[in-house]
């Protein structure tokens, strides 16, 4: 989404602050979210480890494979400390299917007893939420908490950490908004307004904008909701190149752009990598990065593409993992992959999977009257799937009912929701296998869904934006450059 651009100063609604890099609003905007609406993310938007349990299990095989296959290779390895950190953890459930699945996998004892799983979040109110899930204190022997930002985690010694899991927080991470124009270096800044409908709203105007721009929390709890209705005005201003971190290597990759045209440099992420090349160990398994972006130069080259939304209030960027991986190499790697993180699953699971998202999208022919009715099909299609799915744990999905429809359908809709299992599907972007969907292709047949359609999405690549997954494992000896 890109942001709103006023013609001129006076017809915008009221300023709540100066032009600034894209960036640095962002972390600020990233603190005001999270302390407003740290604890409702789920009723915001989901993530891949939100509820569902396949990618912490993707990532429990693939551990527990690398560290066997090291420990052949070097038998003293098998008495080393495993510490492994996650970066944004959200609610712990990403940790907590991770442990759960290397417990059970580890039939020799030898593994999950080394391990200590330290959860990382700037924000406090996330690291309570993942605090109180019941699920992550079953490992309360492995698991340690920590407020801290990342890459600022000078608390961690050289060369301690083992495995490094960062999912979906690199789009969230600090981003500047590049072009190239007459041989100059450009980034978009922005100052956002209010909108001229919610000044009615904060009659004490200059304690709303001190609350705003100290990160009141407290205080912002106390007013009227606004993030929804924040206005982002634009406009691009010359960067000197010394102020961008790994600056030759940005100049470089800019040549490959052309002139005026946008592209994301995920400064965090790229700072991220630098902080894990520190960390890691000499024979470490390294990082894995998941999250929405392109590798693909055609589509950062389109002056069209999407480079962020606002998803309640709060940035999200792409990334530009085609960049990443120039950093990587840059820092100094023994190993740098990029795949579709539907290819790490499935091929750690020993299946091709889609999301329930995917399945939806395939129907030839969705319904297009009233909303309830659509809510009514999703609710019919995730119960032929649960026919099929059996999830180890127990999460219902979240479906609720909106309001003012009539009363008929709306009986209909509890009593299709009520109908769910517990152990089902437990939100729409849940990987689903191969077996699952075919399995109950008959029943989906039914609702107008496409057998060899669905089979096409199994077996389909990746679309140029994506969500995909970038391994990063750097030289043993640590690099000093940049």
């Amino acid at each position: 989404m890109a942001a709103q651009t006023a013609t001129t100063e006076d017809s915008l609604p009221q300023l709540l602050g100066d032009f600034l890099p894209i960036d640095v609003w962002q972390i600020h905007m990233n603190h005001v979210f999270y302390g407003l609406r740290g604890g409702q993310l789920r009723d915001l938007y989901q993530t891949f480890a939100a509820a569902d349990y396949r990618l912490g299990f993707a990532l429990a095989a693939d551990y527990m494979d690398r560290v066997q296959q090291r420990e052949k290779t070097n038998p003293s390895a098998s008495s080393t400390p495993l510490t492994i950190m996650e970066w944004g953890c959200g609610n712990g459930n990403l940790a907590a299917c991770f442990l759960d699945r290397v417990r059970a996998l580890d039939s020799a004892g030898t593994v999950y007893s080394r391990i200590e799983y330290v959860l990382i979040d700037s924000s406090d109110v996330v690291l309570d939420s993942a605090k109180a899930n019941a699920d992550l204190a079953k490992h309360q022997g492995r698991i340690k908490f920590e407020q801290a930002q990342v890459p600022e985690l000078q608390g961690f010694a050289d060369g301690s950490v083992d495995r490094i899991i960062c999912n979906e927080f690199w789009n969230e991470s600090s981003t500047k908004l590049l072009l190239r124009k007459s041989g100059d270096i450009m980034e978009e800044h922005v100052r956002p307004n209010l909108k001229e409908t919610r000044l009615q709203d904060f009659p004490d105007w200059t304690a709303f904008i001190e609350a705003f721009e100290h990160n009141d929390v407290p205080t912002l709890k106390g007013l009227p909701s606004f993030l929804e209705d924040i206005v982002w005005e634009r406009t691009y201003n010359k960067i000197e190149a010394k102020d961008v971190p790994f600056r030759r290597l940005i100049t470089d990759f800019l040549k490959f752009i052309d002139e005026e045209v946008l592209v994301p440099y995920n400064v965090g992420a790229a700072s991220s990598l630098k902080e894990a090349t520190r960390l890691l160990a000499p024979d470490a398994i390294g990082l894995s990065a998941f999250d929405a972006g392109t590798a693909d130069l055609s589509v950062l080259n389109d002056p069209d593409k999407p480079c962020y939304n606002l998803l309640g209030g709060q940035f999200s960027f792409m990334v530009n993992f085609a960049l990443l991986e120039e950093v990587a190499k840059h820092l100094g790697s023994r190993e740098v992959h990029i795949e579709p993180q539907k290819e790490f699953v499935g091929r750690n699971l020993g299946t091709n999977v889609m999301s329930l998202m995917d399945v939806l999208a395939s129907h030839p022919r969705l319904p297009e009257g009233d909303p309830w009715e659509v809510d009514q099909f999703i609710l019919k299609t995730i119960g032929a799937i649960n026919s099929a799915y059996q999830s180890p744990y127990h999460r219902t999905i979240e479906f609720p009912v909106p309001p003012n429809i009539p009363n008929d359908q709306r009986e209909e809709l509890e009593r299709l929701q009520g109908s769910l299992k517990s152990t089902g599907v437990p939100d729409t972007i849940a990987y689903l296998t191969e077996e699952e969907v075919l399995g109950v292709a008959g029943k989906l047949e039914e609702l107008g869904y496409d057998r060899e359609i669905l089979r096409t999405v199994l077996q389909a690549p990746a679309q140029p934006v994506d969500y995909f997954h970038f391994l990063f494992v750097p030289v043993g000896e640590k690099s000093s450059r940049e």
